[in-house]
């Protein structure tokens, strides 16, 4: 049985995608194809061209477009302390590990726009740790930085945030940590002060710094087995021995091609210890 011929949209796609690594060095094409397609349906309607081949031709004109392209290309759902009980295991089980060390790197891949970075940095400082700890926050979209260095949120989230906080093993409250004025929750820039934003791809970058811990969740989903395998990869060159890699809920290592240099260590929650 021979295979389906690629649809219009899927060749126009690879092209774009193609076209995109050569012009500007953004690597899409291991990125999951039904996912990407998704988003690039409503770059269509955001920009308002009928073919994904007309689209191509504005972004390689226009850098311009290109960055507004990225924001659909680039996934920027996140949240602060989502998924709480993982951020309690660190609290309860990895960090007490951690702080046997003199100091701490920490390596947060594909940051969006900040809210895990901060979630992080809070937990840090309860744990008397963040004074001692470097954090790099990594992403390729830098308007995504940009929100991520500013520490600003909508007032309309930190409900939910809050809730997340709490519920991960919070030791006070919240609002201890932001300002709000003017329907926008402003975060305490000393939770930054040790955090280095950097632009940083894991499809076409390599590993700069030795770190103790990687969060990176949320993020392998969107990615093909041959991007996925490369990207830890890159976590586990970059880990320190027995340094910490933690994933999203729906992510795993069972089949990845570096599954042996890994060990599970708190399995509910997706955490691993490097061998």
């Amino acid at each position: 049985m021979t295979s389906a011929a690629p649809s219009e949209f899927g060749i126009e796609g690879q092209v774009l995608l193609e076209a995109i690594y050569l012009k500007y060095q953004y690597d899409f094409r291991q990125y999951a194809s039904a996912s990407l397609q998704r988003r690039l349906q409503k770059a269509l309607e955001h920009f308002g061209v009928a073919t994904l081949s007309a689209l191509q031709e504005r972004v390689l004109r226009s850098s311009s477009v290109f960055q507004e392209l990225l924001s659909f290309l680039t996934i920027q759902v996140s949240e602060m302390f989502r998924d709480p009980s993982f951020f309690r295991a660190l609290r309860d089980q990895v960090f007490p590990i951690l702080r046997t060390y003199p100091s701490l790197k920490v390596w947060v891949a594909g940051c969006s726009t900040g809210e895990e970075v901060l979630a992080l940095s809070i937990l840090l400082r309860e744990e008397d740790l963040l004074d001692r700890t470097l954090i790099y926050a990594s992403d390729i979209n830098p308007l995504a930085l940009e929100k991520a260095q500013s520490g600003v949120y909508d007032l309309a989230r930190i409900a939910g945030f809050s809730e997340n906080y709490i519920a991960s093993g919070g030791r006070a409250s919240l609002s201890d940590y932001y300002t709000a004025g003017y329907n926008a929750a402003v975060f305490d820039k000393a939770l930054r002060k040790n955090v280095v934003f950097t632009d940083h791809s894991l499809a076409t970058d390599q590993v700069f710094a030795e770190v103790h811990l990687v969060s990176c969740r949320n993020v392998l989903i969107y990615f093909k087995r041959e991007l996925q395998d490369r990207a830890i990869g890159l976590f586990r060159d970059s880990l320190c021995h027995k340094g910490f890699l933690g994933l999203g809920s729906q992510e795993t290592l069972r089949f990845s091609q570096y599954a042996n240099a890994f060990a599970p260590y708190v399995s509910q929650v997706r955490i691993y210890r490097k061998c």
